[in-house]
C-alpha cells in the first residue's frame, strides 16, 4: 500500500446532545484549606477552546465546548471556565465562585490514554476577592479520573484545593 492509497483521517462528527449535556452537570467534588479551615466543594468546567498538537495532522487540532479524551490528553492546551461552590458564608450565595485560565496536557503513557500529567494558571473571583493561582494534576483512564492540585499564593479565604476529578466527554 503506497502513501497515495491510504485514505485521509475523517473529522469525527462532534455534536452536543443531551446526553452528554446532562453528564456536564456533575461535578468534581474537592476539598479546599484556608484560613485554617477546610470545607467541601464543588467544580464545574466548561472548556470553549482548546487546541491539540497530539493528534493526527490531517485533523483540525481546534476543538470548542465538546474536546473528545484522545484529543485532550494526548497533548492540548485549553481556554477553560470553571465555577464553584463552597461551603462558605452564612448564605448560600457566599460560596459561589468562578475561576478561568489556560491548561496544558501532556501524556505519560499511551499517548495521555493511560496516564498524563497537566499544568495550568488561573484568575479567579470568590468571596468578592480577585486572586491568581496554580495548578497540576494527573489524570487516569482516558482522563475521565484525575486529581488536581490548585494553589493561591494570595491567601484569600481557600489557598489550596484538592479536586477529585470526574470528567465525562
Amino acid at each position: 500500500m503506497t502513501p497515495a492509497d491510504v485514505p485521509a483521517p475523517a473529522e469525527p462528527g462532534i455534536v452536543i446532545t443531551v446526553p452528554w449535556l446532562a453528564t456536564q452537570l456533575v461535578p468534581s467534588p474537592e476539598v479546599a484549606y484556608g484560613q485554617e479551615r477546610a470545607r467541601f466543594g464543588m467544580r464545574w468546567q466548561v472548556t470553549p477552546l482548546l487546541y491539540s498538537w497530539g493528534i493526527h495532522r490531517g485533523l483540525s487540532p481546534w476543538r470548542f465546548f465538546v474536546a473528545e479524551p484522545l484529543v485532550r490528553q494526548s497533548g492540548s492546551i485549553e481556554l477553560f471556565v470553571t465555577p464553584e461552590y463552597f461551603f462558605y458564608g452564612s448564605s448560600i450565595a457566599d460560596g459561589w465562585g468562578v475561576r478561568t485560565g489556560l491548561r496544558s496536557y501532556f501524556p505519560l503513557v499511551s499517548h495521555g490514554e493511560y496516564l498524563s500529567f497537566s499544568a495550568g494558571t488561573s484568575s479567579f473571583l470568590f468571596a468578592g476577592k480577585w486572586g491568581a493561582a496554580y495548578e497540576a494534576g494527573v489524570y487516569a483512564l482516558f482522563g475521565i479520573l484525575g486529581l488536581q492540585l490548585t494553589v493561591t499564593p494570595s491567601a484569600p479565604p481557600i489557598a489550596t484545593i484538592a479536586t477529585f476529578r470526574i470528567r465525562f466527554f
